[in-house]
């Protein structure tokens, strides 16, 4: 059988969600410790919703990206890899081919570099050669999973210069791309986002006042996009990550920020909830380890609760991030030693 296409135990990933190496309750038990009840109800991914489908990734050189790129390559996908760093995406393009992983070979994974700050005039020339590669046949998924982070500071120490590069990359860029590749969509009368948010896009993310700001519009505007153009096909997915271990760095933030003791999802299993709740058509899923998941709950279910809890710790949190300890302790709500 050609690795990429045919039945579930080809795939190259030992958690559960693709694939059965896993039993019934141990698949369950690690969906359940990383996503919201929706998505542990989903099992594994559908095969079928990618396979020969054409999938555009925008920050695919690394990290959550580039192993969305090869488990996406492992399910028959036709790939598209956009990032700043074009070396990079070469060394994702040689490694998605020399290991085999999809039915398509080379020719099925594109390069296109992308600078999501550069402009809608430069993007839209991107989108033009996108929707012109594989025999010009569109864009079926796009991933919007480039982001700019910043070490945690106070909301008073952020400079304009900082501000203006996180909202043109994880706002303006994700926009402006989605603007001008809808009518293509249209067209078609399909196609289906899905965003990278954050958990710091639905609660109060203290330290990260900017990036919090930028992730909350972003699921504004592709909650909202997704209600105009549902009827026509149009499907968004969001995706609020909390801590995520980067395969090439899994002490560091994606900022750079060495980390202590902070418990994170790994990119490959972050990577594979992705594709289970986009493979499934969900509109949000949550994708972390406790207590971000049970403080999304509470700012959700029981909004006077949960701002109270993080106005408690909001203070001890940026102090703690300033000496590189866990800011998602429990000891910053009971006081305990700080780590």
């Amino acid at each position: 059988m050609e690795r990429g296409n045919g039945g579930q135990n080809d795939l190259p990933f030992g958690t559960g969600l693709i694939g059965d190496t896993d039993s019934f309750t141990r698949r369950w038990q690690k969906l359940f410790t990383a996503s919201d009840f929706t998505l542990l109800s989903k099992g594994k991914v559908k095969r079928e919703s990618f396979q020969d489908k054409v999938v555009w990734i925008t920050g695919a050189s690394r990290g959550i990206g580039e192993v969305l790129a090869k488990q996406l390559a492992t399910l028959g996908a036709k790939l598209i890899i956009s990032a700043r760093n074009e070396p990079e995406l070469e060394r994702v393009k040689k490694q998605i081919s020399d290991l085999n992983l999809g039915k398509h070979g080379l020719e099925g994974v594109e390069i296109l570099p992308l600078d999501l700050s550069s402009g809608e005039d430069a993007i839209r020339e991107v989108v033009e050669k996108a929707i012109s590669l594989f025999g010009g046949a569109g864009v079926d998924y796009v991933i919007h999973n480039a982001a700019f982070e910043r070490p945690k500071s106070t909301a008073l120490d952020v400079p304009e210069s900082s501000l203006k590069a996180t909202l043109d990359v994880n706002v303006m860029g994700p926009i402006s791309l989605t603007r001008l590749l809808l009518p293509h969509m249209l067209k078609k009368g399909r196609g289906h986002f899905v965003v990278m948010s954050s958990a710091a896009g639905k609660v109060p993310a203290p330290g990260q006042a900017v990036y919090s700001a930028s992730k909350f519009a972003l699921n504004g505007y592709f909650h909202s996009l997704r209600s105009e153009f549902y009827q026509k096909g149009i499907m968004v997915t969001v995706v609020c990550p909390g801590p995520i271990e980067t395969s090439n760095a899994p002490d560091t933030t994606t900022s750079g920020q060495k980390s202590v003791k902070e418990k994170r999802v790994s990119s490959e299993r972050c990577a594979e909830l992705v594709l289970v709740a986009a493979s499934h058509g969900l509109k949000e899923a949550w994708i972390s380890y406790q207590p971000v998941l049970a403080v999304m709950y509470l700012v959700q279910y029981m909004p006077s609760v949960g701002f109270w809890l993080m106005d408690k710790i909001g203070g001890k949190r940026v102090e703690t991030a300033a000496k590189k300890g866990n800011t998602y302790s429990m000891n910053l709500l009971f006081g305990g030693k700080k780590e």
